[in-house]
């Protein structure tokens, strides 16, 4: 008899080829398969006569075969066409199989068969493309129920996942529900081992709706306790309180060379004032691209030097850290002791020619008051011993444990921290995910500053390359961005280092070209960028390696190659690296897909230039996995519940803070603590 713990390889119908198929899709357990829920669900209860198909629609058809045969493609050999006419009452369709020929084994003419599929009509007229097939009289997997349609890999059908789920399901039984009966009965929830059973293989549609509620309570329950549980244990640690000083923080400030805007003053404000609190700062600094986030920090950075204290910056890249290295040197014109750790640099402010064990010791005996680096100031010999504040820019890219790490650096005391992100998160969302986190937004554009222009265009349109040329006559420079570095056949977009070869030799061979990816050796990169940067190359050929941390304010043109292959938060990272000065600046979004709802999200951003309007926009329109940057903001994925669940998402952080309000240990409850543990060791906003 099957167990949860027992081994995928237990259930009927799992040989060991099956099985690694299974390890793919994290499927190891009978307790995993089960935990494989659908993506989607069809209702296909519902038959639809011949007559009545419409193009397009997922339908089920009953009706008798009439002709079942299989032949060669005449030009592509390889393919098998399987085709066949199926007629019921009302009419016949035409319905065609690719390199399926085994079906004319198992159905013959005069078959009574269902079909779930689409209605095309192409060129050959309209037909059913490689529907679903079953038999009349069989045990139905498809017609007459409600269909569950599962995440899947190579070599694995729906219909093996199915059925194994099947043969697993009477275990299901044996789930143990974790939540508090005094929940479930208050909010109305279906059991747990029911809700399982529902949601693979649903009897009704209120019944699976039941079902998606309890699962999607039970993923978020865990992480509003985690939130909460991390919000009471910041509020009971001790920090360091950095005075404010109004007149020092305004000469300072007028020391820079533009002035701040509204945005950047008010989020300055409510930096310095937390950070006069003996508890530690935990606050998420929010700011589109161009926004000026880095300005915002320098003030924080040199209140605390000006007060004794050490901050550390951590970014993801080398070339985001050298970009603030730059900035802040440049900002504090020698006040202020700052230094630079990477992997593969070290430099101080104060000293030409440093070594690491400079940049170290000085860090050590507290003579570096701020230092700007990678995950390299993560290593245990990297010593901050009056650590004050921490700064992780682009937060999302680093763990939990990675920024734990920096922030213990200090034995004492824990760092105030400060998170900044240059995805926009909608701030009803926000304050929802985390109400202890508290968020400061910055949606304007420093003055002068002006939205770019965006054109969706398709790869052999010229009108962008025409655009380069003209810019570069005035002295204006360009990047092309390719997803890619190689050559894939498979995926049909230009890598960066054919179109390197295709451009800097044909439409702008009369510019000077730079390559730049990932792949190149940091030296490499940074001679690259450095060379971009004082205009000995005009036109930048890159991998999406610039989508932060690049600031050409020459750079006016941006050509994104294969857009359709970006997420709509990358594409606007990416359309950020232009407009970073007065000169209008233009952003071309080439793509051939012929997908209407790639198209359609295309076009959003010809339209919208505010990234939070872009966030909002998304939090609309879009579902469970697809909202804006989620991978980009360090938002939590979900596996049922879906960043538009605020109502949902109300009511769960309701029953958490009741919880920990009766039970704060929730020792009474220790499955709900061990589910809560784990949350709170994955949290990414903190």
């Amino acid at each position: 008899m099957l167990t949860l713990t027992s081994p995928i390889g237990d259930v009927h119908g799992v040989g060991p080829a099956t099985a690694q198929k299974l390890t793919r899709l994290g499927i190891a357990t009978v307790i995993d398969l089960l935990s494989h829920v659908p993506i989607r669900h069809e209702d296909l209860r519902h038959t639809t006569p011949i007559a009545r198909l419409h193009t397009d629609a997922t339908s089920v058809i009953r009706g008798r075969l009439q002709l079942v045969t299989s032949r060669r493609g005449y030009r592509r050999r390889r393919i098998s066409i399987t085709e066949g006419l199926i007629s019921d009452k009302t009419g016949t369709v035409k319905v065609v199989w690719f390199n399926q020929p085994y079906l004319t084994d198992h159905f013959a003419p005069g078959d009574e068969v269902f079909l779930v599929g689409r209605l095309v009509n192409n060129a050959f007229g309209p037909q059913l493309q490689s529907p679903l097939i079953e038999k009349l009289g069989e045990k139905r997997l498809l017609a007459g129920r409600i269909l569950p349609i599962y995440r899947a890999t190579e070599g694995l059908t729906q219909r093996q996942i199915r059925v194994l789920i099947t043969s697993a399901l009477p275990a299901a039984r044996k789930v143990p529900d974790w939540l508090p009966e005094e929940v479930r009965s208050s909010e109305r929830l279906m059991a747990l081992s029911t809700a399982v059973a529902e949601i693979h293989f649903p009897t009704s549609l209120p019944k699976l709706a039941a079902a998606r509620e309890r699962l999607k309570f039970d993923e978020l329950l865990p992480f509003m306790l985690a939130t909460l549980r991390l919000d009471a244990a910041t509020d009971a640690s001790s920090a360091h309180p950095i005075p404010f000083t109004e007149d020092h923080v305004r000469t300072f400030v007028q020391t820079l060379p533009f002035t701040l805007t509204t945005d950047q003053r008010r989020a300055t404000w409510e930096i310095l004032q937390d950070m006069t609190k003996a508890t530690p700062m935990r606050r998420l600094l929010e700011g589109d691209v161009g926004s000026g986030k880095t300005v915002v920090a320098a003030v924080a950075l040199e209140s605390v030097a000006r007060h004794g204290f050490q901050s550390a910056m951590l970014a993801p890249t080398d070339i985001l850290a050298r970009q603030h290295y730059d900035t802040l040197k440049n900002l504090y014109k020698g006040a202020v002791t700052i230094a630079l750790l990477t992997g593969t640099q070290h430099e101080r402010s104060d000293s030409t020619g440093a070594s690491r064990h400079d940049v170290m010791t000085g860090l050590d005996k507290g003579e570096i008051t701020i230092v700007v680096g990678t995950h390299a100031l993560l290593n245990k010999k990297v010593t901050l011993p009056n650590l004050a504040l921490v700064i992780v820019d682009e937060q999302h890219r680093f763990g939990v444990e990675q920024r734990h790490v920096l922030q213990r650096k200090n034995a004492v005391m824990v760092p105030h921290l400060l998170s900044m992100t240059a995805t926009p998160i909608p701030r009803t969302l926000a304050l929802t995910l985390y109400g202890g986190l508290k968020p400061s937004f910055l949606r304007q554009l420093p003055p002068g500053r002006t939205p770019v222009e965006t054109h969706l265009t398709s790869s052999t349109d010229d009108t962008a390359t025409h655009t380069i040329l003209e810019r570069s006559q005035h002295g204006e420079q360009a990047y092309v961005v390719c997803p890619l570095i190689e050559e894939s056949d498979e995926l049909g977009v230009s890598a960066a280092t054919v179109e390197f070869e295709r451009l800097s030799h044909g439409p702008l061979s009369t510019l000077r070209c730079g390559l730049l990816h990932g792949k190149l050796p940091p030296k490499e990169k940074r001679r690259v960028l450095e060379e971009f940067r004082t205009h000995t190359i005009d036109v930048l050929i890159t991998t999406p390696v610039v989508e932060v941390g690049v600031d050409i304010p020459n750079a006016t043109v941006m050509l994104i190659e294969g857009a359709e292959r970006f997420g709509m938060a990358q594409l606007h990272q990416l359309r950020g690296r232009v407009g970073r000065s007065s000169a209008p600046s233009i952003c071309f979004l080439a793509t051939d897909s012929d997908n209407s709802s790639a198209l359609d999200r295309l076009r959003v951003l010809e339209t919208i230039s505010d990234g939070f309007a872009l966030a909002e926009e998304d939090l609309k329109q879009r579902g469970r996995g697809d909202l804006y940057g989620i991978r980009q903001s360090g938002l939590p994925q979900f596996n049922m519940a879906s960043l538009t669940d605020l109502d949902l998402m109300k009511r769960v952080r309701t029953v958490a803070a009741g919880l920990l309000a009766d039970d704060p240990d929730l020792i009474r409850h220790p499955m709900l603590k061990k589910k809560t543990d784990a949350s709170f060791r994955a949290l990414h906003l903190e």
